[in-house]
């Protein structure tokens, strides 16, 4: 989205309503898209439903080896992404984008010739840095290539066969734990590596306005005689998006909001089996109810955000479905099994809708206040704030609520809920700078 008005008219009209159109969206720069994302996170299910096994029982690596390793990925992840964003903005998305991409799928077979901890650790940052990277680089791409009103509800559509595709690939990885071989662990991880190398040659194949033959010879020939002109001064000047305070703020509040993923994925295994008499099997129940509701529910959450104060109010809405959320799920402890699964789905299904609201909120708000400013900058810092979040968030969920009951349930959802109403202040304190639009 963007800051002039007219540029920012709800998408609704265009996404799918009825029929098969409610499978293939309208937009064929979106359904090229979707394609993309469909094979790259077919490819990522098969890896991470093999991925730690494999680590731990044929690299054999201990937990905490491990942990370690991820950690250090993580980190290295969060840090790479603000310097891919500004790449981008230097010498086009795509070009950079497809680097990284390839990058990744490079890494991620080496995992399978990997020999020793050290190489592992230095490999493990190497494709998070990559697939971090590109995560942010990939955000500022769909602001090249899809108009203004449609980028939030592309991306909500993308979201949808993203979990679609993690499904699909996560079935199939079933398959290889079945077998449980080391041959049929490197298939899943070689597959999950070619799918990457795919993506990167589909990439390269997006039309981008400004980037196709000649012309993106052109401007690739420009960018980099304007970087000469510029001389040491230029390679100096500081990031855009790290000197714009609504911006920051609206990114640390992003980043609260995400720790909802780690109480979805850590949190709420761990309080099921430790501290409810729920039966085990209400942790894969969970992730279901969370995976049909926001494929059901992503796309429609959309409309609506198409201001930059309508897309605030949506994340105060979501910060106060999830402190819900957290209140349910903390009033499953010390209540009968057969009361305690049901009181656990409910709690998701409170989260998966707050997730929704708050992912299409905040897409909104990380375009409408860059507008059609160094859309890499602003996506990279963006995207290292919610990397920062995945990282500390298990850290955070299993720490401070994990063996609190009630209390410590409601002290996250005060933090959720305040993240998302404190987005309204934000805008208005960017509207006062003449950010966004009035």
């Amino acid at each position: 989205m963007t800051t002039p008005p007219a540029a920012t008219a709800a998408p609704s009209s265009d996404l799918p309503t009825s029929g098969a159109s409610r499978l293939l969206h309208p937009d064929p720069t979106v359904r090229r898209l979707a394609r993309i994302t469909l094979l790259n996170t077919v490819g990522s299910g098969l890896s991470l439903s093999v991925g730690v096994l494999f680590f731990t029982r044929f690299l054999g690596l201990s937990a905490g080896r491990l942990g370690f390793a991820l950690t250090a990925a993580g980190l290295c992840g969060v840090l790479a992404s603000v310097p891919a964003g500004r790449a981008a903005d230097r010498w086009g998305a795509r070009p950079v984008l497809v680097a990284l991409v390839a990058l990744t799928g490079l890494g991620t077979a080496g995992y399978t010739l990997v020999d020793g901890y050290p190489a592992f650790v230095a490999l493990a940052c190497l494709v998070a840095a990559a697939d971090r990277g590109s995560a942010a680089v990939r955000n500022a791409l769909y602001a090249e290539v899809l108009p203004a009103d449609k980028r939030v509800a592309g991306r909500a559509y993308l979201r949808v066969v993203t979990n679609v595709g993690l499904c699909l690939g996560t079935g199939v990885g079933a398959i290889a734990l079945q077998v449980d071989s080391r041959a049929g662990y490197l298939t899943a991880i070689l597959a999950d590596a070619v799918s990457y190398l795919a993506v990167a040659v589909m990439f390269q194949r997006l039309r981008v306005p400004g980037w196709s033959g000649a012309a993106s010879a052109e401007g690739a020939d420009k960018a980099v005689a304007e970087a000469v002109e510029r001389g040491p001064a230029g390679a100096r000047e500081r990031n855009p998006a790290l000197r714009d305070g609504p911006f920051l703020v609206v990114t640390a509040l992003g980043s609260v909001l995400a720790l909802q993923f780690a109480m979805l994925e850590v949190g709420v295994p761990l309080w099921i089996v430790q501290q409810t008499d729920a039966p085990r099997i209400t942790v894969a129940g969970t992730l279901i109810v969370n995976t049909v509701l926001v494929i059901a529910l992503q796309v429609p959450a959309t409309r609506g955000t198409e201001h930059p104060v309508a897309a605030a109010r949506a994340c105060g809405r979501a910060g106060l479905v999830l402190a819900a959320s957290c209140l349910v799920l903390g009033l499953a402890h010390g209540i009968p099994a057969a009361l305690a699964a049901p009181v656990v789905l409910a709690g998701v299904a409170l989260q998966a809708v707050g997730e929704v609201l708050s992912q299409a909120g905040t897409w909104a708000l990380s375009y409408d206040l860059a507008g059609e400013r160094a859309h890499g900058a602003y996506q990279g810092v963006f995207n290292a704030g919610m990397s920062a979040a995945l990282m500390i968030g298990p850290a955070v969920v299993s720490t401070a609520v994990i063996g609190h009951g009630l209390l410590g349930w409601a002290v996250l959802g005060a933090l959720l809920a305040g993240a998302g109403l404190a987005m309204g202040p934000a805008v208005r304190w960017a509207r006062r700078q003449g950010e966004v639009p009035a």
